[in-house]
């Protein structure tokens, strides 16, 4: 049950670490968490907060058309910031400092986009849930000064979602998302082919009805996680043969579901 006192209080403290900047660039996905930001950030500072999102192969191009719409929603300034030089050799190894290596070329050239736009501070939408997993992108934030006013009023993603929802935020319910790289397990090389397969099978899974999940690549073979709830409908004939001969068409020789279901982070599982 949702404490709305305590809720109210931490959105309070949100809106009066924005009240300290005088300009202020969200780096926005289009998930909740920076939907929310840039709505408050937008309810504070009018005209002086600008979304800037980041365009590269790793944002599926389905969240980038949603971000878009949702930047147009909220009445701010959005840019599209083109991610260059993000394939260099210590991002395509595919190591456990991956997400470290993209924030710090992502947020550069976001704040050479901020010098361009005479903005002077930047935020990201990190919440208290985040600290509970390995995100060494979150380090590379802290390092780079980018700040995380969500974190510090101590919101999580269910009083994140709550709130989302008392602003109308149309997305407050959606799945939460991430860089299609972190579909493929550390060590294997993240190449442009191994993003467009996972995003082709994606689109499909969508196209039939799915939400929530993720599709792995594991070479050959693609592995469904699915919230068990959804279980269900993968196993009704037809709906599977379509699905197995969609994730053929992306490149993937055998399709395979986890048991399981889906999980966030359960790639950092080989880390430990």
């Amino acid at each position: 049950m949702v404490d709305h006192n305590r809720l109210n209080e931490k959105k309070k403290r949100v809106q009066h670490q924005i009240q300290d900047f005088d300009s202020l660039a969200v780096a926005f996905s289009g998930g909740v968490d920076s939907s929310l930001l840039l709505a408050l950030a937008r309810e504070v500072l009018g005209e002086r907060v600008v979304a800037m999102t980041a365009v590269s192969p790793l944002m599926p191009r389905r969240e980038l058309d949603e971000a878009v719409k949702l930047a147009g929603m909220l009445g701010v300034s959005h840019r599209l910031v083109r991610v260059e030089g993000l394939f260099v050799d210590e991002f395509i190894q595919n190591s456990a400092t991956r997400c470290y290596i993209c924030k710090k070329i992502l947020f550069s050239q976001m704040f050479e986009s901020m010098r361009e736009e005479s903005v002077t501070f930047m935020a990201h939408g990190a919440n208290t849930d985040d600290m509970a997993d390995f995100r060494p992108g979150m380090q590379a934030a802290e390092e780079m000064g980018v700040c995380a006013p969500l974190r510090d009023a101590g919101l999580n993603k269910a009083e994140i979602r709550e709130l989302a929802r008392q602003a109308g935020l149309s997305n407050w319910d959606r799945p939460a998302a991430a860089c299609l790289a972190s579909r493929i397990p550390y060590g294997m090389g993240i190449t442009h082919k191994r993003l467009e397969m996972i995003e082709t099978a994606e689109n499909a899974l969508t196209a039939l009805g799915f939400s929530g999940f993720r599709v792995r690549h594991l070479g050959d073979t693609a592995k469904l996680e699915l919230r068990p709830a959804q279980f269900d409908r993968l196993l009704n004939p037809e709906r599977r043969l379509k699905i197995v001969s969609a994730l053929r068409r992306a490149g993937f020789d055998y399709v395979t579901m986890d048991l399981e279901g889906y999980g966030s982070g359960r790639m950092n599982r080989s880390l430990s």
